[in-house]
């Protein structure tokens, strides 16, 4: 049993999602490649006055990007969906 506790949380905003196809058509989605960075408010003031001024204080900058090759998982994310984002050392 794990019992390693979470070093860092992030707060990241699906910027794009690129669909990658396995035939010519364009019907058959065989993969897809999220593109997240960190949030931030559109301007930031100060201690920050909400969640993600907070959040851009102390992790201002972020980009990941994630391919997806489970069926079960594509269309489930859209431009413009925030995440936490946990780190936590597995080993």
């Amino acid at each position: 049993m794990n019992t390693t506790k979470t070093t860092m949380r992030a707060k990241l905003q699906v910027g794009f999602v690129h669909k990658h196809f396995s035939d010519a058509e364009r019907t058959k989605v065989s993969s897809e490649q999220l593109t997240m960075h960190a949030v931030c408010a559109p301007r930031y003031e100060g201690e920050g006055l909400d969640e993600d001024n907070t959040y851009a204080r102390y992790s201002p900058r972020a980009q990941l990007t994630i391919n997806i090759a489970n069926p079960a998982l594509f269309d489930k994310f859209k431009a413009g969906d925030r995440f936490y984002v946990d780190f936590t050392p597995a080993g």
